[in-house]
């Protein structure tokens, strides 16, 4: 489901309650494509993201030899905007599911 829709029956409290998770757990663009820059041989950037079984492969194989690495820059970005959807999605469920049980007690 679209994160708007699950947004859309939040109360403003609620709304920047998710927003302040949002940005204490998500994961900076810029660092990502700095640990891209400085260690893409080896995968830093996959780790940062969570991708722990690409980042391993990258570790092992240096990179694809290079060419994994060179490639990747153009795939991280909507990784880590996917990633930060999901982490988005789940902070919503986790207010819903706070405020309902609250109100519950």
């Amino acid at each position: 489901m679209n994160n708007v829709l699950l947004k859309r029956d939040l109360t403003g409290e609620q709304l920047s309650i998710v927003q302040s998770e949002l940005d204490k757990k998500s994961k900076s663009k810029v660092i990502m494509y700095l640990l891209w820059w400085f260690t893409g041989g080896v995968g830093g950037h996959r780790y940062y993201l969570g991708d722990v079984g690409y980042a391993i492969g990258m570790t092992l194989t240096l990179g694809g030899f290079g060419f994994w690495a060179l490639i990747d820059v153009f795939f991280i970005g909507k990784r880590l905007e996917k990633k930060t959807e999901i982490l988005e999605r789940d902070i919503i469920e986790n207010v819903k599911n706070y405020t309902t049980s609250k109100i519950a007690n």
